[in-house]
């Protein structure tokens, strides 16, 4: 069986979702759906402030090669597509995010703000 990077990378990224951790959100500011590109909307298993990554996503991050002090916003940590149907309802069972930067197939997601789905 030959094994691609990113599927080397996915079998890596496995351990994240028994160790990540959801962190409480007091002070992160959110963003209306409505004002997030449908491209950028994004659900997230957790979300972490860039400046309190935990171990495994920090090594994650660095196998990707991302420089860790360039981040400024949340990280979002096994995100798939959100779809929001037209009555305001969302299917994301997780932490509904707006993210400017996905393209990491859906192990991380970076420049990610949390989006209030009612407004």
């Amino acid at each position: 069986m030959k094994f691609t990077s990113a599927s080397a990378l996915a079998v890596l990224a496995l351990p994240l979702l028994t160790a990540a951790t959801v962190l409480p959100r007091t002070t992160t500011p959110t963003t209306p759906a409505s004002q997030c590109n449908v491209s950028n909307l994004k659900c997230c298993n957790s979300t972490q402030e860039s400046d309190a990554l935990l171990p495994p996503v920090t090594t994650l991050l660095g196998l990707l090669g991302i420089n860790l002090s360039d981040l400024t916003a949340l990280v979002g940590v096994t995100c798939g597509g959100l779809n929001i149907l037209s009555l305001g309802v969302s299917d994301c069972t997780a932490q509904p995010v707006c993210c400017s930067n996905n393209n990491f197939s859906g192990i991380v997601a970076l420049g990610c703000t949390l989006i209030n789905l009612s407004l």
